[in-house]
């Protein structure tokens, strides 16, 4: 599995919970940054309820509430509203040590290929003393919880990629808000993690912070992408015809991600903060040390910039993905919409079938072992698996759908079914390995995003 993150502890747990011991978590992170909520995650408090459940897998006992209740008492938790990001990276911390999901931190996947009844894995590890060692290794299961980048990266307009390092970032970089101090900065995009980095960068002490926003109202209270609060729909939105599902998603996709309430008092509260509606970035070039700025409101000149604006999920664009890529099926193989609901960015979203799994676009068996669990799964299953909302109903259903195919894939096998032992080509792969018989299956990547 690729990521340690909140779904990757997670699946780890509930994997050996149904009887798959052998399943290995990297991560390419360092111990204790993990996912997001310690590095990348810029809000003060977590934007689902207190009370769901999330990577625990119904086993109370290792929920939040009783780890909060077990440090601070009932009355304590009572009196919590919204879970505070660090105390949450706590907990997660907790969790992931109580469970004892090994993890091997400082590995990153760098290559997929198929072999004739499993998967070969290149793995980019680093040492200690930052050597950096190729090994390759087997799995019959690969599991991406990648969270925000999912199957693809940042979505930056091309004259944003041009843009110096020193003078522009992504809201999903490390950002050392403390070098804007005394200086001004842009925000292209009008998210919640968009106004969070704003709001950082006053809090830091920048001078200024202006968030331009393409649309004429900050707080949108048109579709939502957001379903998590509905019970059915998180168990049943990927049994909806492709049509429904694509044009709810265009609709949603054209309304924009509104920010929250909590994300704007919290920039409005500084007089430095600005706010441009309907005012898209044109251009957007390096100056005499500066970004100047071409917008439909006029020209503007900062010191510093960060692109609000999301993420794409094309899998042709994952450097571990490329070699395989091409046998991927996206939406645009699956499904043709009417012309007025075309899209071009939710077209290159992966097509996932009802346990996760990649689609094969032509005879290419071997997708169908890889299970994608982040937010590349919005298109198919209406939420970004890995967020909070989504643990709940999607461990299990992940799991599930790994056990079945690991169990029929063994009675078509020349082994013993119920055979625990490893296969002679797992190799060093057996290294790490929670002890216990069954399948391998590898889960990597960063963690997901609330």
């Amino acid at each position: 599995m690729v990521g340690a993150g909140q779904a990757g502890l997670g699946i780890g747990f509930a994997l050996r919970r149904a009887g798959i011991g052998r399943a290995a978590v990297i991560d390419a992170a360092a111990p204790g940054e993990a996912g997001s909520w310690m590095t990348t995650a810029r809000m003060h408090t977590l934007r689902t309820p207190k009370s769901w459940p999330q990577p625990e897998y119904g086993h109370s006992e290792l929920s939040f509430r009783a780890w909060y209740e077990g440090l601070h008492g009932q009355a304590a938790y009572d009196v919590v509203e919204n879970i505070p990001r660090t105390v949450w990276a706590q907990y997660v911390a907790w969790f992931g040590s109580t469970v004892n999901v090994p993890v091997r931190h400082h590995t990153r996947l760098v290559g997929v290929a198929p072999a004739s009844d499993h998967l070969v894995l290149r793995l980019a590890v680093t040492g200690t003393d930052g050597h950096v060692d190729e090994r390759v290794e087997t799995t019959r299961k690969l599991v991406l919880a990648t969270g925000v980048e999912g199957t693809g990266g940042p979505a930056l307009p091309p004259y944003f990629r041009a843009l110096p390092a020193e003078l522009a970032a992504h809201t999903g970089d490390r950002i050392d808000f403390t070098r804007l101090a005394g200086r001004s900065v842009a925000v292209l995009g009008a998210g919640a993690s968009a106004l969070d980095a704003a709001a950082v960068a006053l809090e830091a002490g920048a001078r200024e912070a202006h968030v331009f926003t393409r649309r004429a109202e900050l707080l949108v209270h048109g579709p939502s992408r957001n379903i998590g609060r509905n019970v059915g729909a998180k168990e049943n939105f990927h049994r909806r015809t492709d049509a429904d599902r694509w044009r709810a998603q265009v609709l949603a996709a054209r309304a924009g991600r509104s920010c929250t309430q909590e994300s704007m008092t919290r920039a409005s509260a500084f007089p430095g903060f600005r706010v441009h509606l309907s005012a898209p970035w044109r251009h957007a070039r390096a100056e005499g040390g500066k970004v100047r700025v071409d917008t439909a409101d006029g020209s503007h000149v900062f010191d510093f910039v960060v692109a609000g604006t999301g993420y794409q999920y094309d899998p042709r664009t994952r450097p571990e993905l490329a070699d395989i890529a091409p046998h991927i099926a996206l939406w645009r193989d699956r499904y043709e919409p009417p012309a007025e609901l075309a899209h071009e960015k939710l077209a290159c979203f992966p097509y996932l079938g009802p346990g996760y799994e990649l689609i094969a676009k032509e005879a290419a068996g071997f997708v169908g072992r890889i299970h994608v669990f982040s937010a590349a799964t919005s298109l198919s299953f209406g939420i970004p698996a890995g967020d909070a909302q989504s643990l709940a109903t999607g461990i299990p259903r992940l799991v599930d759908a790994l056990s079945r195919d690991l169990y029929f894939e063994d009675q078509d096998s020349t082994a013993a079914p119920g055979s625990s032992g490893a296969p002679a080509e797992l190799g060093s792969a057996v290294e790490g390995a929670v002890a216990g018989g069954g399948a391998w299956v590898e889960v990597q990547g960063a963690g997901a995003d609330e």
